[in-house]
Order: C-alpha cells, then structure tokens, then sequence
C-alpha cells in the first residue's frame, strides 16, 4: 500500500493533460508538509508517479510533481510529507479562493 496516493484514490485522479479544456478542474487529493508550509494540490496524475497540479510554496503555481519527490521531501523538523486524510475534493478555483 501507498500512504501517499493509496489504490483506492487513484481511479480519481484522471489521467495527465485530460483536464486541459477544463476551465474549473476537480482536485481530488492534496498533499502537504506539516512543518514547512508547503501544500501540493493534484489534479491529474500519470498512472505512476507524476501529478499536474497547483504547488503552494515559495510561490503558488501550476506545475508537475512527482510522488517519489514528495517521499524524499523532509521538513526543517525531519517530517515527511503527508497526505491529507480529510481533504475533501473541490474545485480549483475554490482552492485558490481558500489559500492563507
């Protein structure tokens, strides 16, 4: 089992540059790190470790991101990145709409 992206999740998340003509795309999973404000929005994923969506950071941008970097990421205290557990999918714009 993956913590990061479980089976279960993975038939919701389309596939990679199915969303493009999509003005509001879903966001069904949503990743951050509890000890350095970083938070990873996916909204589309390859089947395998790549996921296209919003990166919240340094700066907030659409971007590629890979699950094999989210397992190496550790934050100032050590922790990993986690997968929000209580996340339920909204629309992209509602998440713009709701960052800090």
């Amino acid at each position: 089992m993956d913590d990061l992206l479980p089976d279960a999740l993975r038939p919701a998340l389309p596939p990679l540059y199915s969303q493009e003509g999509t003005p509001d795309p879903l966001v069904p999973a949503k990743w951050f790190t509890p000890d350095a404000g970083w938070t990873w929005y996916a909204i589309e994923f390859d089947g395998t470790d790549t996921c296209f969506g919003l990166v919240v950071g340094h700066a907030v941008e659409l971007g590629y991101f890979s699950l094999a970097e989210l397992r190496a990421v550790r934050g100032p205290l050590g922790l990993p990145v986690e997968r929000d557990l209580h996340w339920t999918p909204r629309p992209l714009s509602w998440v713009r709409e709701h960052l800090p």
